[in-house]
């Protein structure tokens, strides 16, 4: 088993005749297309595929899946990529994002093997540009998405797997991870609706913001400044499929896992929201990461946030660096 620890400071269907692709929100050669699902428990359902196609050509792409109470707006990660000679692309899953349709219940799901689907349509439209050589990426619940869609796909044509930050386990107290969520999980199994309430903490997000200081701007009609609510249901999900991975799995392509040096703590002031994981348990974080596979190489990210990519420039900059010698490593 090959696993190495650094620290780092600083659908199967052909889509062509179906797709329409528009400019994206994003602009700057960003363009984007609908995919419609089948139908589920809350009716009609669909995804967003998001592509920037590089000037190198070839057939290298990367294939990016956000988190919860997230969408794709990460431009500079995608530009990097591309100036790097990777296509670019990002799904925005069913229900999030630029796939929120009227009435729908933004985040709602029952099962993360729901967004497989979301995932294989984004895969095909790869395929179908002619891009064979596919990493995926997925950050905090699509960093666990895109685990559990390995472990389910062994066979998958995917070649390396980067994990930002997966949402592997709860950041909860010792009984609350014991009793409390495993009670909702059984509840959701038959009352899925059930509200559960997630705080009405906006600091996260204000670290973020440009607006309250920080870099970045989204929009908080797609990625709320505080947290909805979820469900039952949603508690359910999760915790079904981090259990599934946290006794061990075979993903048998290379992984690189990373998160914060340290997450934040009760006491801290404000200003760590944006040097640590104010978010996940770091420790969880590698605890679980590194049972996932047998070729793991695990990054601690000095003075990293939650979604290491939106971190202060020095600390993005020397991330970025380090994912693409770890692809060159890989033969990508």
């Amino acid at each position: 088993m090959k696993r190495s620890l650094m620290f780092l400071s600083g659908a199967a269907l052909t889509l062509s005749s179906l797709a329409q692709w528009r400019p994206d929100v994003l602009g700057d050669g960003y363009e984007m297309r609908y995919v419609d699902q089948p139908d589920d428990y809350s009716g009609q359902v669909r995804s967003t595929i998001i592509r920037k196609l590089s000037s190198c050509g070839g057939n290298k792409g990367v294939l990016y899946v956000h988190g919860f109470n997230d969408y794709f707006f990460q431009s500079e990660m995608g530009d990097r990529f591309v100036d790097s000679c990777y296509n670019f692309y990002a799904v925005d899953l069913r229900k999030y994002g630029r796939s929120l349709l009227p009435g729908q219940k933004p985040f709602q799901v029952r099962d993360m093997k729901e967004y497989f689907a979301d995932i294989d349509s984004a895969i095909a439209q790869m395929k179908d540009d002619g891009i064979d050589e596919i990493i995926l990426m997925g950050h905090s619940t699509g960093g666990l998405t895109t685990s559990l869609y390995m472990a389910s796909n062994p066979d998958s044509d995917i070649r390396a797997l980067i994990l930002n930050s997966p949402f592997l386990d709860w950041n909860l107290s010792s009984f609350q991870e014991k009793f409390l969520v495993p009670a909702v999980s059984t509840i959701g199994n038959a009352f899925p609706d059930i509200r559960i309430p997630q705080g009405g903490s906006s600091k996260y997000a204000e670290s973020v913001l440009k607006q309250y200081g920080g870099e970045w701007d989204f929009n908080t009609q797609w990625k709320f400044i505080v947290s909805p609510d979820v469900d039952a249901g949603w508690i359910r999900a999760i915790d079904m499929g981090q259990g599934m991975l946290q006794n061990g799995e075979d993903i048998k392509i290379p992984i690189l896992l990373m998160h914060s040096d340290r997450s934040y703590k009760k006491g801290d002031d404000d200003t760590q929201y944006a040097v640590t994981d104010a978010v996940l348990d770091v420790d969880d974080i590698s605890k679980y990461g590194r049972r996932l596979g047998w070729d793991i190489t695990e990054i601690k990210v000095n003075g990293g946030m939650h979604d290491l990519v939106l971190s202060k420039k020095n600390v993005r900059e020397a991330l970025y660096d380090y994912i693409f010698k770890w692809l060159d490593r890989q033969g990508l």
